[in-house]
């Protein structure tokens, strides 16, 4: 009962369809859309995956302790989502993410006791002020906005952040996270149709990891491939190795150079892998056998650029000892510090709920 994993086609130039001049501008705009990444970047992508998979191994294990309400693992998403927030702008551009994107956070540079706090529901939780599922809230520092954990939601939101933009005339793009599963409801649809008549710069990034919850990628559309889609919207499509951080960074790097152009949306596709359960709450026994997780292990991100790294003589067993050392180290810290906090106070549930009353002896 295994989801095939689908053939990927050969990620060279992804701009297609456009004039030699816009490319022309993007080549100039976007230094790493076609030279790809120099090792040094990939090694601190490196080290930023291992804590957010730490990280994200740690709040599973708490969540089995009773300490962490709900997790949605991105373990086996850690590619996609670490090389597309790489290939953007953090604190300029709009992110809008779904609840499994742990290492988005990471990779734009939260810690992990900022993350942690979530998880817990701690006093200080910075998203939410621990009123919200995990990874919920925002964060205007970076510009992160996780509204709504009901699928698609977020979509259509983070397109009137693209038109604000374009109507400010800012030279920001926003990218809009979210699963296969997501694809299929009418907010996506909404969503990627207005942006395409308006052009708007935004990068629609769909995390295909072959299962809306239980239900298979056969069962949820007739297409082999979401960014198929795209053509029918009138913008850019693209598949991707979402296990590689490579393609996903040129990618991404491609789709915003263009979104900055005037060039309009696009569309794309980073096929990765699901090891855990849909969340802590499901139990994947039930519709997943033993040897397609095993499969699909085959293709885990970390292990796949580790390989990679060594092979090109840029990551050696002692650097790789260190991360490991550093990422439990900061994990560690971080769970000693928020297992110690208070919950929030009670009274606090209405702070920054309702704007304070105006002072009548001001009017």
């Amino acid at each position: 009962m295994g989801a095939a994993r689908p053939s990927l086609p050969v990620r060279k130039a992804a701009i297609t369809h456009i004039s030699s001049d816009l490319a022309t501008q993007i080549s100039m705009t976007e230094p790493f859309a076609s030279d790809g990444i120099d090792g040094q970047r990939l090694l601190d992508l490196y080290r930023r995956m291992v804590l957010s998979r730490t990280l994200d191994e740690r709040v599973w294990m708490l969540n089995r302790q009773g300490k962490a309400a709900i997790v949605a693992s991105a373990q086996g998403h850690e590619a996609a989502q670490m090389g597309s927030a790489a290939a953007l702008r953090a604190g300029d551009d709009h992110f809008y993410i779904y609840y499994r994107d742990l290492a988005v956070l990471v990779g734009l540079g939260m810690t992990a006791k900022q993350i942690m706090l979530g998880f817990q529901a701690k006093a200080g939780e910075p998203m939410s002020g621990a009123r919200q599922f995990p990874l919920h809230g925002g964060y205007p520092q970076l510009k992160v906005v996780n509204l709504s954990n009901v699928v698609g939601t977020q979509i259509p939101q983070a397109v009137g952040s693209a038109l604000a933009c374009k109507m400010r005339g800012q030279n920001s793009v926003t990218i809009c996270y979210f699963g296969d599963g997501a694809a299929s409801v009418g907010d996506c649809h909404e969503g990627m149709n207005f942006a395409a008549i308006h052009k708007l710069p935004i990068i629609f990034f769909c995390e295909n990891n072959k299962y809306a919850i239980s239900v298979p990628l056969s069962k949820q559309m007739a297409v082999d491939t979401i960014a198929s889609r795209a053509e029918g919207y009138g913008m850019k499509g693209v598949v991707v190795d979402g296990t590689d951080v490579t393609p996903v960074y040129q990618a991404t790097a491609e789709a915003a150079a263009l979104a900055r152009a005037g060039g309009g949306p696009t569309l794309i596709e980073a096929v990765v892998e699901r090891y855990l359960p849909h969340t802590s709450d499901d139990d994947d026994s039930r519709y997943r056998d033993k040897d397609e997780l095993e499969e699909a292990r085959k293709h885990d991100p970390l292990v796949l650029l580790k390989e990679r790294l060594m092979d090109g003589g840029i990551l050696t067993e002692q650097i790789y000892e260190e991360y490991l050392r550093e990422a439990k180290g900061e994990v560690d810290e971080a769970t000693d510090y928020v297992e110690a906090l208070p919950y929030p106070d009670p009274n606090d549930f209405f702070e920054h709920v309702y704007a304070p009353p105006e002072d009548e002896s001001s009017q």
